[in-house]
């Protein structure tokens, strides 16, 4: 029997004057377009100007479970990602998958590289910083371009196609 792959946690932070994207929190909807989820402002993303590559960021619950055992106290969203994946096995995601979920469809660019703006969750701070981006080489999460618009709701069935 096939394990069901959801989405387990939807994630933005709306734009606020000298505040950090990070951490985004849970909305139980999001309304998908070219550009990302409606009423999500990444900063980095909106400097790269609004690079259809980096519209969605992911992270799937393995990872955050590892860097929990490993003493870093890390929660969906904490990461910057938008979509948080359950029994989706973070080694199996690779640039042009496609998965299709809810009325979306996007399809993976890149991984994400850690970045010094971690540092504003409150288990970090600028004395760890460098020990948790050395932590998250290779599990930070994937950006991800959006083929087909739509709508995501929480705990909606991820299909790679």
């Amino acid at each position: 029997m096939k394990i069901k792959q959801y989405v387990s946690q939807i994630n933005i932070k709306p734009h606020k004057k000298n505040e950090r994207g990070i951490p985004k929190y849970e909305i139980y909807q999001a309304i998908i377009s070219k550009n990302g989820i409606n009423g999500d402002k990444n900063i980095f993303r909106s400097r790269k100007k609004n690079d259809p590559d980096k519209a969605i960021s992911i992270l799937t619950d393995d990872i955050i479970l590892q860097l929990n055992k490993e003493n870093w106290p890390v929660k969906p969203g904490h990461l910057g990602e938008n979509l948080t994946f359950k029994n989706v096995n973070y080694s199996t995601i690779e640039p042009m998958q496609i998965y299709s979920i809810g009325s979306t469809k996007i399809q993976i660019s890149f991984a994400c590289v850690p970045c010094s703006t971690l540092k504003v969750l409150p288990y970090i701070g600028d004395e760890k910083i460098k020990e948790f981006t050395k932590t998250l080489i290779n599990r930070r999460g994937w950006y991800a371009r959006v083929i087909k618009p739509g709508t995501i709701t929480k705990n909606d069935l991820v299909f790679l196609l």
